[in-house]
C-alpha cells in the first residue's frame, strides 16, 4: 500500500471502534490522519498512539450533523496538510432502538441526521476540493441493514438505505472526474453498538453471540485495500465483507 503514503485522509467516528482501527490502518501505510468524534478524549488518546507508533495524526472534534464542522473539518485538514485525498464517513449511532409507536421524533430525527445527513455534509463538504485536484476517495459505510428491515431500527434501517442510494448517486455525478466513491458493508463487527444492540433485547441481531462479531481490524483493512488502485473496478457499489472474494482481494485473512 505504499501508494498511500503522503495522503491525507479524514474519518469520522474515530473515537472507537472502525474509526479508530481505520486511522490506525492508514497511518500505518504512511497517510496523515485526522480522527473525528464528538468526543474530543476518545480521539486525543488515539491520535497520541499513532504519533507514538511514528505516524502523523490529529484530532478534531466535530458533530457531523452540522455542517459547519463538517466544513471546518475538512478545511482543517487541507490546512494541515496541504490535501485531503481521502475521506471515511464511519460516524453512526444504533440507539434510540424501539417501536415506531414509542419513539421520541427528536431523538429518532437526530439519529437519522448523523447517519445519513452525517454522510451527505462529508460528500458536499470533500467533493468540490476533490473535483478540482482530479483524485479522492470516498467511502461510506454501509450496512446489511440498508436491505433487511429490522424490528426497533427504523432510524437506522431507513438511513443506511439513504445512504445506500446517496452513494450510487453521487458516483454518477463524479464518474470519470478522478473521484472515486465507495459504499462498505462491513458485516457485524466486535464494536461499542454491538453492546447496546445486546442490551436492547430487539430482533435477532441481538441474540448473536459476541464470537459471530468480526474484528474492527477487518473493515479498516478492506478500507485501506478500497483507497488503493486494485479497488477501482468496485468504484459506485456497494462492497461487503461477507464475500469471501472481497475478503481475499482485502488481503483478509479467516
Amino acid at each position: 500500500m505504499h501508494e498511500l503514503h503522503g495522503q491525507a485522509a479524514i474519518i469520522t467516528g474515530a473515537s472507537r471502534g472502525i474509526g479508530a482501527a481505520t486511522a490506525a490502518e492508514l497511518a500505518n501505510a504512511g497517510v496523515s490522519v485526522i480522527l473525528a468524534a464528538r468526543s474530543e478524549s476518545d480521539i486525543r488518546h488515539n491520535a497520541q498512539m499513532i504519533r507514538e507508533s511514528g505516524g502523523q495524526a490529529e484530532a478534531v472534534t466535530c458533530d457531523v450533523s452540522k455542517y459547519k464542522d463538517v466544513q471546518a473539518l475538512i478545511s482543517h485538514c487541507e490546512s494541515t496538510f496541504g490535501r485531503m485525498d481521502i475521506l471515511i464517513n464511519n460516524a453512526g449511532v444504533i440507539e434510540p432502538i424501539g417501536h415506531l409507536a414509542t419513539s421520541d421524533p427528536d431523538v429518532w430525527s437526530h439519529a437519522a441526521d448523523i447517519n445519513f445527513k452525517g454522510v451527505y455534509f462529508g460528500l458536499r463538504a470533500a467533493l468540490p476540493l476533490m473535483q478540482s485536484q482530479q483524485k479522492g476517495t470516498i467511502i461510506n459505510i454501509g450496512s446489511g441493514a440498508a436491505h433487511s428491515p429490522l424490528e426497533g431500527w427504523s432510524h437506522y434501517c431507513a438511513s443506511k438505505a439513504a445512504t445506500a442510494m446517496l452513494t450510487k448517486c453521487a458516483h454518477k455525478e463524479v464518474s470519470g472526474t478522478g473521484v472515486r466513491i465507495f459504499s462498505l458493508s462491513p458485516g457485524t463487527v466486535a464494536t461499542e453498538m454491538q453492546v447496546l444492540i445486546k442490551a436492547s433485547g430487539i430482533n435477532p441481531v441481538s441474540q448473536m453471540d459476541e464470537s459471530d462479531h468480526i474484528d474492527p481490524r477487518w473493515p479498516a483493512k478492506a478500507i485501506l485495500w478500497l483507497c488503493s488502485e486494485d479497488a477501482v473496478e468496485f468504484s459506485g457499489e456497494e462492497v461487503s465483507l461477507r464475500d469471501e472474494l472481497i475478503r481475499k482481494r482485502a488481503g483478509i485473512e479467516i
